[in-house]
């Protein structure tokens, strides 16, 4: 059974509310914001291209500096948000994204940009955790926790998938500024709704203790290892800066573990890490995040450079995955009631490594219908890990502490999704240049600047054939990521449906 969990401070008795799923429609609706936002801007790589003037590392930098600042901080933020309230951190978490969001619409360069990415992904470090632990705290009954999970995660999934839809309608009928403006009147909204249907939450003042240095050193080790990812391509995989970097990374990385180990008060307690249920779980949902995340932004700039989309039209066309994600999480429920999470996370995963096996397969002449079979497959498998996986995660943490089951879940998603866009638009970049060779790269620019052109199929033929060339590459990298978190799942995820004591909803 799930061990008795004591109701957070602020809490109705026994967990109750009366109006629960009024609020947690609440909670997800910050979430599919915040899951928008971090692929919003993925189709607008062109319009920011000509306007900025960014090259491609600038460029992964405004897609990636959200879902970087973000994966870092989430871990603190965790923490605080149990101990000054889940509802309050959620509200203030709204409040710097809507006002962040502002200052990027009216960015005048890259780095100005960039800037603003990240200071929207520390509002939303303290918006994501906030929104799966109130949830958590709003159903403490496992089935009912369950549909909310599963709801929560096709939210958020649903957001980052629609992004792109979003993003190509608002650059073609005004420009990408309104990509950050839209935010502005959807957080205001949120926030006026929020004290009204949503009830605070927290533990008892002093549970929860900021580790500075812990933040400081895996902020750090992340921020350098993202860096050495995406300056590879450009300066070289040997370069001596970029082996620096990842030297650095290493040693960061490797502190704030011993660090963590020694600290009375962890940012991230490693005893968590022993249960398999959260370790595997919040792996499978790291190395899916790393490898969907990254084909979308893949996707994208081949639906534009090599099919000739227009922002719009790629938005419009990546549509079945997030409808298949949908499904995939409804799906997971009765898998989940009956075989608990192995079964539905190793099929997912199954699925979305066969759904890389197809994109692989992509040539020059392909259409639109190897697409949709790769967005629908991938989306189905999706939506059963992202529903499974939070589950496994969330049920084996007790809930006064929730904000930080809920950090750990949420820091490793983005971060994987971080690194999903770093590495496969690196591996995109390698094999492109490679495949085009020294005397063409001269005269043809990157894909993110061939992919601007109108009219003309998007790219020359020449570069053309050397873009699907990586495209099935990154594809392949992917499918070894999710094929290494099968494994990882069917191996130390616990076999068979745990027992839990349902209460009524």
């Amino acid at each position: 059974m799930d061990p008795e969990r004591p109701a957070p401070r602020d809490a109705p008795p026994g967990g109750g509310h009366r109006w629960p799923r009024a609020a947690t429609a609440v909670l997800c609706l910050g979430f599919f914001v915040l899951g928008m936002d971090v692929t919003v801007l993925n189709v607008a790589v062109p319009a920011l291209q000509r306007e900025l003037g960014a090259d491609l590392a600038q460029i992964q930098w405004i897609v990636d500096g959200y879902a970087l600042t973000l994966g870092a901080a989430v871990l603190a933020a965790g923490g605080v948000t149990d101990r000054i309230g889940r509802r309050r951190s959620f509200v203030a978490g709204l409040a710097v994204c809507g006002a962040v969001s502002a200052l990027g619409a009216l960015a005048g360069s890259a780095g100005q940009l960039v800037a603003a990415r990240c200071g929207m992904g520390l509002g939303a470090a303290l918006l994501m955790p906030a929104t799966l632990s109130l949830i958590s705290n709003l159903h403490p009954a496992a089935a009912s926790r369950r549909r909310a999970i599963a709801a929560w995660a096709a939210a958020g999934a649903v957001g980052g998938l629609t992004g792109p839809v979003v993003g190509g309608f608002l650059v073609e009928e005004f420009s990408w500024r309104a990509g950050f403006w839209v935010n502005v009147p959807l957080t205001a909204v949120i926030i006026a709704l929020a004290p009204v249907l949503v009830p605070e939450s927290r533990t008892a003042p002093g549970a929860a203790r900021t580790d500075a240095a812990g933040l400081v050193l895996s902020a750090a080790g992340f921020l350098a290892l993202i860096w050495s990812v995406i300056e590879s391509p450009s300066r070289g995989w040997t370069d001596p800066v970029v082996l620096t970097g990842y030297g650095a990374a290493a040693v960061l990385l490797t502190c704030f573990v011993g660090w963590e180990r020694r600290s009375r008060h962890p940012m991230l307690p490693l005893s968590l890490l022993r249960d398999a249920r959260v370790s595997t779980g919040a792996a499978c949902l790291a190395l899916m995040s790393l490898a969907l995340f990254g084909a979308l932004f893949v996707l994208t700039l081949y639906l534009q450079g090599v099919q000739g989309c227009s922002p719009w039209q790629a938005g419009v066309r990546v549509l079945p995955l997030p409808a298949a994600l949908a499904v995939g999480a409804g799906a997971a429920l009765p898998l989940l009631a009956r075989f608990g999470e192995r079964l539905p996370v190793v099929l997912g995963l199954t699925l979305v490594t066969c759904a890389f096996a197809v994109q692989a397969g992509t040539r020059t002449g392909s259409g639109y219908g190897r697409v949709v079979v790769f967005e629908i497959v991938a989306g189905l498998g999706a939506g059963l890990v992202a529903c499974a996986a939070t589950e496994a995660v969330m049920g084996a943490v007790p809930r006064e502490r929730a904000g930080l089951g809920s950090a750990v879940n949420d820091a490793t998603r983005q971060l994987g999704a971080a690194l999903g866009v770093a590495v496969q638009g690196s591996v995109l970049s390698t094999v492109y240049t490679s495949r085009l060779g020294e005397g063409a790269g001269g005269a043809v620019p990157l894909p993110v600047a061939a992919a601007s052109a109108r009219g003309g199929g998007g790219l020359p033929a020449v570069a053309r054939e050397a873009f699907v060339a990586a495209v099935a590459t990154t594809a392949v990298t992917a499918a070894v990521v999710t094929l290494v978190a099968t494994t990882a799942a069917w191996y130390w995820l616990p076999a068979g449906a745990p027992a839990v004591a349902d209460g009524a909803d």
